[in-house]
This record gives structure tokens, C-alpha cells and sequence, in this order.
């Protein structure tokens, strides 16, 4: 019997299941995941309670997507019920208004949610808890009085202590974690009666030993990961869309690749090629040329090409992807004239390829404010291969 069948978690502004998807691998039970999204959980719902049964779902909840702030206000006693029944909360809420690769703008509603999640640890009392955030969720704003200036990491480091829970934080690059991208996240653990230090030691000495029993090194590169998926591979007429192609696998090279395809079907799932202009195609056929890899292409070669964006990387197959973010024209692949596809960053975000993702691929103005297509989905998750060993050592300390 597994020891950690019997630890239960709740995951919070849960997303596609990233988080869950890890937890479930190193043996936890779900109780339920709260996702606003009705995009997002439609691919969490299909994966890890219609295929896996991951979650023992309370009569209570209704099976589908909800707001933590509603669910706070309309099942408060509820929640106040599952008081020390509950190993674990994890969560990211959302980092739009904190992070360096957007506005940053304190004034974003969503920081609220930040504040959501003590308030849901406060009625349900977990013995630990697991927060996930970006890099700029640790510096403050930089005006106003000392308490508006004080980052968010702060605030909600002392309110979780206040409620009796010993807490450390950290910036984990998930590259040193078998992940092929360099993205850099803060991770927060709390314990109400364990070292929250002993997480993060662990967590950093077991991750070779983790990483060698799937046959994997420390470090991934994207052509390790990617090269099966490659359009040279051979394509056919795509089966959600026939105005599209779609991939076909290639032998898989390598262990990162064999570990992603257990459990797969037959075609790559969302592996979708993007119908690029004969423009658009002769621009990122210069890029590829032309621009030296892994870096921001300059300024010059943008106004040169008409390019408005600010951010276009043409990637390195030898190295790993820069953080991967939600828009899919931010990266050009190492090796063709093309933007990344669905399944390409869910393999970055060490999705397995078992893992099918639903709703649309992407979606544009106004709409982006509140729809969570697939790109978005993968682009805001956490690396499930870190999740599970995070879980590994949640349930060690637990």
C-alpha cells in the first residue's frame, strides 16, 4: 500500500491541474481543486477526474469550475468541516499583476486572490501548505506608504504565520529540476508543526536520486525533449480541424522523450501546426537565419521586419527554452519557420503526453482578459515532474 494514499490535498486557482497532476504521480488523493475557469477546468476535469479519478469530489461541490472568493462566501461551514482533515493546500493565484514579463500593476484586482488563499488555509487548517507564485511576487511596488511598498510575499508570509504555521520561501529554478526551460518561480512552504526549512534542503538533495529512477539527468534540453515532435516527423490533416495540420510522432530520442509518451496514444495530442502567412513564414525564416539563438532579437532586425512585438526568441535546441510564457509567438522553434505548438510547451512544462488539453488553442483581445485557452493553460501551470517531487517531499516531512 502506498503510505501517501492516504494524504489528501485541495488545490487551489488550480488551473489545467499542473499541480495535481504532480501530486497524483507521488501518490495523493484530491479532494476538490477550485479553478475559475470553466476553459482550464474542463482540461483538468477531463484528465484527472473523468480519466484518473484523482479526486474524492464532496457531495457539496458541484463538479465544475468556481471562484475561490464565491466558494469562501457561499460553503464557509463546509469548509469549516474539513478542519484538520486536510494534509495539504497548494495554489498559485494569479501572477498577471505581479510579474516582470507583464504591467505589473499594483492595482490589479487579482493580487486580491493572494489574500483568498490565507483566508480559505484559515477555515481549513491543513498541517501544510504549498504557494506558488512568480518571481515579482517577492518586490514590492516601489510607492506609497511602507505598507503598500512591502511585496505581497511579505504580507502573506506573516498573515500564514499569524494563523500558526512555520514558513520558509525560496526562488526555485525548475531548470535544475529535469524541466527543460529556464523558468524561475517563488515557492512558499508552511507547516504547523514541521521545519518548513527541511522542505526545500530535501527537495534539493533527492532531486538527482528523483530524476535518476526516470532515467533522467538534471538537466533537459529542448531538442531532448522536442525532437520526436518535430514537423519533419511527418503531418497529416488535423482531426479537430481540417483547415489545419497536425504532427505525427517521430522515434522518440532519448529518456525525457520515452517518459513523456507512456501512457500516450497514437498521434501527439494538440499538436496542432499554426497556419503561418508566406509573410509571416519569410520573416521567421530570417529570424532563424539571422538572429543568433536563445536571445531577443534586436531592436534593428525588429523595425527591420515591421514587428511590433517585443518579445520574439528564436530557440536553441541545444539549450533549454527561456520561461515559457502564454503567448505562443513569443518563441520561434529551433529548427523550423514556426511557432511552438500546444503539445510542444506542454512537453517543455513536463506535461506527459497522456494529458490531453481542451478548449480552444488561443484567443485575442478583449477575450484574453478572461478566456484561459490551451497555450494559456500550459503557460501558467506548474511543471508537474517538479510537482511530484515536491509532493515526494511533502509527504516525507507529513
Amino acid at each position: 500500500m502506498n503510505l501517501l494514499s492516504q494524504l489528501t490535498h485541495i488545490d487551489l486557482f488550480a488551473g489545467c491541474g499542473g499541480i495535481s497532476l504532480g501530486l497524483h504521480n507521488a501518490g495523493w488523493k484530491g479532494v476538490f481543486a477550485l479553478e475559475k475557469s470553466a476553459m482550464a477546468f474542463q482540461t483538468l476535469k477531463h484528465n484527472l477526474i473523468d480519466k484518473v479519478s484523482h479526486f474524492d469530489w464532496p457531495s457539496w461541490l458541484p463538479v465544475s469550475e468556481h471562484d475561490v472568493m464565491e466558494v469562501l462566501q457561499s460553503y464557509r461551514n463546509e469548509l469549516h468541516a474539513l478542519s484538520g482533515q486536510v494534509d495539504l493546500v497548494v495554489g498559485g493565484p494569479p501572477c498577471q499583476g505581479f510579474s516582470f514579463a507583464g504591467q505589473r500593476n499594483e492595482k490589479d484586482e487579482r493580487n486580491k486572490l493572494a489574500d483568498s488563499y490565507v483566508e480559505f488555509v484559515s477555515l481549513v487548517k491543513p498541517q501544510a501548505i504549498l504557494f506558488e507564485n512568480v518571481r515579482g511576487f517577492t518586490v514590492g511596488f516601489g510607492k506609497g506608504s511602507a505598507f503598500e511598498c512591502e511585496a505581497y510575499s511579505k504580507r502573506v508570509s506573516r498573515d500564514l504565520q499569524a494563523l500558526g504555521y512555520r514558513t520558509k520561501d525560496e526562488i526555485v529554478d525548475f531548470s535544475e529540476f529535469g524541466i527543460p526551460q529556464a523558468r524561475r518561480r517563488y515557492l512558499l512552504a508552511g507547516f504547523l508543526s514541521k521545519n518548513p526549512n527541511c522542505f526545500f534542503e530535501i527537495l534539493h538533495e533527492t532531486k538527482s536520486s528523483f530524476l535518476e529512477a526516470k532515467g533522467l539527468g538534471i538537466r533537459v534540453t529542448l531538442g531532448e525533449a522536442l525532437s520526436d515532435l518535430e514537423r519533419s516527423n511527418g503531418e497529416m490533416p488535423s482531426d479537430e480541424c481540417k483547415a489545419f495540420k497536425q504532427g505525427i510522432y517521430g522515434s522518440p530520442v532519448g529518456p525525457y522523450q520515452e517518459l513523456m509518451r507512456k501512457g500516450g496514444g497514437r498521434l501527439p495530442d494538440s499538436h496542432r501546426f499554426a497556419n503561418h502567412r508566406k509573410k509571416t513564414l519569410e520573416r521567421l525564416e530570417y529570424i532563424q537565419t539571422n538572429c543568433p539563438k536563445g536571445k531577443q532579437i534586436e531592436k534593428s532586425i525588429r523595425t527591420k521586419l515591421g514587428l511590433k512585438k517585443n518579445v520574439i526568441i528564436p530557440l536553441d535546441n541545444a539549450d533549454q527554452c527561456p520561461t515559457l510564457t502564454t503567448l505562443p509567438d513569443d518563441y520561434v522553434h529551433y529548427s523550423e519557420p514556426r511557432i511552438l505548438t500546444v503539445r510542444e510547451c506542454a512537453r517543455i512544462q513536463s506535461f506527459p503526453d497522456w494529458f490531453e488539453f481542451k478548449s480552444s488553442y488561443t484567443t485575442g483581445g478583449l477575450r484574453r482578459k478572461n478566456e484561459v485557452p490551451r497555450y494559456t493553460q500550459v503557460g501558467n501551470a506548474v511543471p508537474p515532474l517538479f510537482a511530484e517531487l515536491a509532493g515526494n517531499v511533502l509527504g516525507e516531512l507529513i
